[in-house]
């Protein structure tokens, strides 16, 4: 793969919602990400697409079906009488609004549409910065993560490839994507987060490593606050090796959540955005089909900063520091 066909998937709806006031979790960095990119005239070297939301079909495929019907009754005054059966969506950290369906259903699409142009051999490396939510489960919201548009991108991704590898660079574990493939050998997951102290989600212990076939093709690293750049990335580097040589994947999805950089509102990691972008340059050199995923991220010009870095790398170009 000499020569990257990169496509840009931008779904405006995505930013357009508030989860609350005061929630970290703020949409409009995904717009900040997209003007800064913007302006520093990457859009002609990429395919612009502005896909469609996902169906409830779709989304019935990772969730639920009960769950995505409230999510598409729910509001901050009712809530219709299945409080009791996802509390989650009362609780701070995934608070209800209007629109959650329309937004989560937006995001959903985004990751499917970029799956499926690497399916079609129409790029073979896909941006899809408001995706990434890791979290979410089949049948709760969690972690400011209402549905999980990654689980959904490697189901599509299956459909052609015998076997896909997820990597999340994300301040906390990828507890989402590993349960749903916790159980399977076709997909392998590849966790870097900040553990212990009861560090939010809890999960992700090197001993956690898959049951039944999936068995071993679960890998956690556990690591702790104050992780520097060089320390990251020797870290990275020789664990995606090993995981690569001995998993071969057909095709690659990159989580790139931005909380684990320095500064990050709730992060406690001293990686620098050049060294959270060295990563993903990695992972690249791999010349494998990639979809790459925002994530996590709450300084919010620390998150447009990276992720318009990120591009560039992997357009590969140089920006001016301006």
């Amino acid at each position: 793969m000499t020569t990257k066909k990169v496509a840009y998937c931008f779904a405006p709806d995505a930013s357009s919602y508030q989860l609350s006031e005061t929630h970290p979790m703020v949409p409009e960095r995904v717009n900040m990400t997209h003007e800064l990119v913007q302006n520093y005239r990457m859009f002609p070297r990429m395919t612009i697409v502005k896909p469609h939301p996902a169906t409830e079909e779709q989304l019935k495929r990772v969730h639920l079906p009960g769950y995505i019907d409230y999510l598409k009754k729910v509001s901050p005054i009712a809530t219709l009488g299945l409080g009791d059966l996802y509390p989650c969506l009362q609780a701070d950290d995934c608070p209800m609004f209007t629109g959650v369906y329309d937004y989560s259903a937006s995001i959903v699409g985004a990751s499917i549409a970029c799956a499926n142009r690497i399916n079609h051999g129409r790029s073979n490396v896909c941006i899809n910065w408001a995706g990434g939510m890791h979290h979410a489960k089949r049948r709760v919201a969690s972690g400011f993560c209402y549905a999980n548009d990654i689980a959904a991108a490697i189901l599509e991704l299956l459909t052609c490839h015998r076997r896909v590898m997820y990597v999340d660079i994300d301040l906390h574990h990828g507890d989402g994507v590993e349960e749903y493939f916790y159980n399977t050998n076709r997909v392998m997951t590849l966790s870097f987060h900040r553990f212990g102290n009861n560090f939010f989600p809890g999960t992700g212990a090197i001993k956690n490593s898959g049951v039944g076939s999936g068995k071993d093709y679960a890998i956690n690293v556990p690591l702790q606050k104050g992780i520097d750049d060089d320390q990251y990335i020797y870290l990275f580097k020789n664990i995606l090796n090993k995981a690569m040589e001995r998993f071969q994947p057909e095709a690659l999805v990159m989580q790139m959540g931005a909380d684990s950089v320095v500064g990050d509102l709730l992060g406690d990691f001293n990686l620098t955005n050049k060294g959270h972008a060295s990563c993903l340059e990695n992972a690249l050199s791999y010349n494998l089909p990639t979809i790459v995923l925002g994530g996590g991220g709450y300084s919010v010009k620390n998150v447009a900063r990276t992720w318009t870095l990120e591009t560039a790398t992997i357009l590969g170009l140089e920006l001016d520091n301006r």
